[in-house]
């Protein structure tokens, strides 16, 4: 039986991120993932925020250019314009992201295990033992701790008898290229509780990409009519016709905030699994990043001394307080179904003060609530 003092399921950001900075402290780190490439089948449209951009290195040739304007539109499509004297998004080349973070990983010693699929997580000793089915056939491993990156529908938290996931959206989106930009790079946002339930539409054009996407509750729309609805509407504002459709991406986005327990002796849960993800805005590539770089330095630690309060800074119950006002904002969206309740939210949202409500949605420094101190690691790498 193999041995490894960390398992990571799903070589998404989270996982990525956290094995890179693990093995680099000199833990024996095994990353497994059922995919056999890390650019295929991408689910995320991979904005990342200014904040994000400030306190992490991220490989500039992985980002498309900076978007400092929004434009938000009504459901009867009256618009009003944001803009930002700060670059407030770049769009990541997620394909080319992953490969390069997977690079790093390598070149620190991961144990990367692609089409590998996690079976159980049984308690054994002071840690896991653990069933994988590879391309050779079945594995065991005794893990001293498991990391579950794993998605919304994590079965890392089911095996270790951490929270689920009980609330979500859905998304679908596709990617272009090829269409030219009139105007500044801007992302576009449509408010429409028919066409996207509880969420939004978007269009996202940084000069290179376009990506053209609806996203809402599963029960209440069919996301891919709601697309193909959406594109032929969205011909009237930009030229899609000239474009180059490239990839079609699609997935859950957990919305109901930090679970409240995502960590025991065992293991813990990142990204999506833990629902670090925004309840408003369902924006999770901030929070992946800062809570995956906080999981590693509470397991190294841990690892380190043995000591169950190492574990303690990483309890989803106390960051989940930080997300209060977040949750109920989406509970409000939950309640807007028909578009004539959505022409009086758009009308209030343009004028003062909610109009600096909006603002700082989209512009704020607010996410997940992890101080830059506490991302020893990173921090230590800039």
């Amino acid at each position: 039986m193999e041995r490894t003092d960390v398992l990571i399921v799903g070589a998404g950001l989270a996982g990525l991120q956290a094995a890179r900075l693990l093995a680099r402290r000199g833990h024996k780190v095994v990353l497994v993932d059922r995919k056999s490439r890390l650019d295929e089948s991408i689910h995320t449209t991979g904005i990342f925020v200014r904040r994000t951009l400030e306190d992490f290195w991220l490989p500039p040739e992985c980002l498309g250019p900076p978007v400092s304007h929004v434009r938000l539109y009504s459901p009867g499509r009256r618009s009003m314009m944001l803009a930002s004297p700060h670059e407030e998004y770049r769009i990541g080349r997620m394909g080319p992201l992953y490969l390069r973070m997977l690079e790093e990983a390598l070149a620190a010693k991961v144990d990367w295990r692609p089409n590998t699929t996690f079976l159980s997580a049984e308690p054994a000793g002071d840690g896991s033992h653990v069933e994988l089915d590879g391309s050779t056939g079945r594995t065991s491993f005794m893990a001293r701790f498991v990391i579950g990156a794993d998605g919304a529908n994590s079965r890392v938290a089911r095996q270790l008898g951490l929270d689920e996931n009980r609330e979500w959206i859905v998304g679908v989106e596709e990617v272009y290229e090829d269409i030219p930009l009139v105007g500044p790079p801007c992302l576009h946002c449509f408010i429409d509780p028919q066409l996207a339930p509880g969420y939004i539409a978007w269009i996202a054009h940084d000069g290179g990409e376009v990506h053209l996407g609806v996203g809402g509750y599963a029960r209440r729309f069919s996301p891919h009519e709601a697309l193909d609805t959406f594109r032929r509407e969205a011909k009237t504002i930009m030229p899609f016709e000239q474009g180059r459709l490239v990839e079609q991406r699609g997935g859950r986005i957990p919305v109901g905030g930090i679970l409240p327990n995502i960590v025991n002796s065992r293991g813990l849960l990142v990204g999506d699994a833990a629902g670090a993800v925004s309840p408003l805005t369902a924006g999770g590539l901030d929070p992946c990043m800062r809570q995956s770089a906080l999981a590693a330095g509470v397991v190294h630690r841990y690892l380190a001394t043995g000591e169950a309060a190492q574990l303690n800074p990483y309890r989803g119950g106390r960051m989940r307080r930080r997300f209060a006002i977040r949750r109920g904002l989406r509970i409000g969206l939950t309640l807007v179904h028909h578009r004539l309740v959505g022409e009086l939210l758009f009308a209030g949202l343009c004028r003062f003060p909610l109009k600096h409500l909006v603002q700082h949605v989209f512009f704020g420094r607010g996410s997940f609530p992890v101080e830059k101190k506490q991302l020893e690691f990173v921090c230590s790498e800039r």
